[in-house]
């Protein structure tokens, strides 16, 4: 199954920080590729964070983007997501900011969801062509933000399934209550989105096991009608390496700045 079009949702809407941004506002921790309104971030190598940044702040107001058909609500608290999942390690780390003020937004719930690496979502496998065991569980979870606005979450590099590129699913949410079995109730959505990574880097990954025996078709970045060459502004992470291969894994950084009464 595909996700259809991106789409406004009520009116909450988000704002990503670049890099440049964050070191200006003082926002502990943000690290992302900066790009100007309208324009695509250029894809850096697989060992450099994405994007060259900007002196000047900035700070880009953009639609939220679709949640997609594979969205369990689990309500998963936890910040390793892998569930014991094969593939390269993958760290986030993401900082949710107020978006009228650029402050960093304390105890916001930072939640996640995507695919394995044979493209295959938790609670819905098959829908990819692949039969694996499914404990509707895996790479699904979330955490809350410290003092700085950052969530810090670790899983594997995501996979692909036919129509879409690689990307993260995300929502955000405030005023949650944590619950004694490990999950969390109430509170409220205020942003749904998702995040995107450098073509070089999702090739380097594509050419490892597991991810090499994905029988399905890969979009490519520039293929994807959901992200639509938006940059930075669309969740384009600033990526970086891990170590000296592809297989050591990579960190992803992104700020993104919500309206918390949305």
């Amino acid at each position: 199954m595909t996700e259809f079009s991106p789409a406004p949702i009520g009116r909450r809407r988000v704002l990503i920080a670049g890099s440049a941004a964050a070191a200006a506002i003082g926002v502990a921790g943000a690290s992302t590729a900066a790009a100007r309104p309208g324009t695509a971030a250029t894809p850096a190598p697989a060992t450099a964070a994405a994007g060259a940044g900007d002196t000047a702040a900035i700070c880009t107001l953009t639609k939220e983007l679709t949640e997609g058909p594979y969205y369990l609500d689990h309500a998963l608290v936890r910040s390793d997501v892998a569930e014991g999942k094969p593939g390269v390690p993958l760290r986030l780390a993401l900082t949710v900011v107020d978006a009228a003020t650029c402050a960093p937004l304390n105890k916001a719930l930072v939640e996640i969801w995507y695919c394995d690496a044979l493209g295959e979502y938790s609670g819905f496998v098959g829908n990819n062509g692949h039969q694996e065991p499914d404990n509707g569980r895996f790479l699904r979870g979330g955490v809350l933000t410290g003092a700085d606005g950052v969530a810090n979450l670790t899983g594997i590099y995501p996979g692909w399934y036919r129509g879409r590129c690689v990307h993260v699913h995300l929502k955000v949410h405030t005023g949650v209550t944590l619950t004694s079995d490990g999950s969390f109730t109430g509170g409220n959505e205020i942003h749904t989105g998702q995040l995107f990574f450098d073509e070089k880097i999702t090739e380097a990954v594509a050419k490892l096991s597991p991810y090499a025996t994905n029988t399905v078709p890969r979009t490519p970045l520039s293929a994807d009608g959901i992200y639509g060459n938006g940059g930075t502004a669309a969740g384009l992470l600033a990526v970086t390496a891990l170590g000296s291969t592809p297989a050591a894994g990579y960190r992803g950084t992104l700020t993104v700045g919500v309206h918390p009464d949305a």
